[in-house]
């Protein structure tokens, strides 16, 4: 069965850096469409940053020029690098995946088929 397992997660002040990391199995070519996303209670889940098939990045325009979403050749360890975290980045993080070639947003929950279950960040004041 495909399996998404994240890490990374942790306590940290404001102005502070954390890297997560999302190991991917059970998929022959691993993911061509892979995302972060980040939920807090009582709110929806929303898209952090996604990367495509060609690798092109997309980002939560709160978390542009701070946040970097990387992967490797073999399309099955994701990360993100998160520098300057702000109290607002506090939520729980997902990793998420899909092999489909099909038109959709990239930062949309609907989008991915595979999630892992997720890595609570905390960003103190």
């Amino acid at each position: 069965q495909v399996r998404l397992v994240e890490s990374g997660g942790g306590s940290v002040q404001a102005g502070g850096s954390l890297r997560l990391s999302c190991v991917a199995s059970g998929s022959t070519y691993g993911f061509g469409y892979m995302a972060w996303f980040r939920q807090v209670p009582g709110k929806e889940r929303v898209g952090v940053a996604s990367i495509l098939r060609d690798d092109k990045t997309r980002y939560l325009d709160s978390v542009k020029g701070r946040f970097t979403i990387s992967r490797d050749s073999a399309k099955k360890n994701l990360w993100l690098q998160m520098n300057d975290l702000k109290p607002e980045d506090t939520a729980m993080y997902y990793c998420a995946g899909d092999a489909r070639i099909i038109f959709m947003d990239s930062l949309s929950e609907s989008r991915y088929s595979y999630w892992g279950q997720g890595t609570q960040v905390t960003v103190s004041s």
